[in-house]
């Protein structure tokens, strides 16, 4: 079973690289670009058999405590497969 987690800056949190690629993106030509918000992906794969709900517990707790800094980030379990 397959746990996908995106993990995003907050709201109001600035992120230099975000504005980093809309300047980029600025000089390429595509100046309708106003805000670029970057962020991180996950799949996590779990044993076979595994039980949605515990997956999605465990996945949840993996997400807070390791790929994402709670402080600045949010995260959400996209799917489970």
């Amino acid at each position: 079973m397959t746990a996908k987690v995106r993990v995003t800056l907050k709201e109001g949190v600035l992120d230099p690289q975000g504005a980093a690629i809309r300047r980029a993106l600025g000089k390429m030509g595509h100046q309708a670009v106003q805000q670029v918000r970057q962020g991180k992906y996950f799949e996590l794969e779990f044993e076979e058999g595994a039980a949605e709900e515990e997956v999605r517990r465990r996945s949840e707790e993996i997400a807070h405590k390791v790929l994402s800094n709670p402080i600045i980030e949010r995260f959400e379990i996209e799917e489970i497969q």
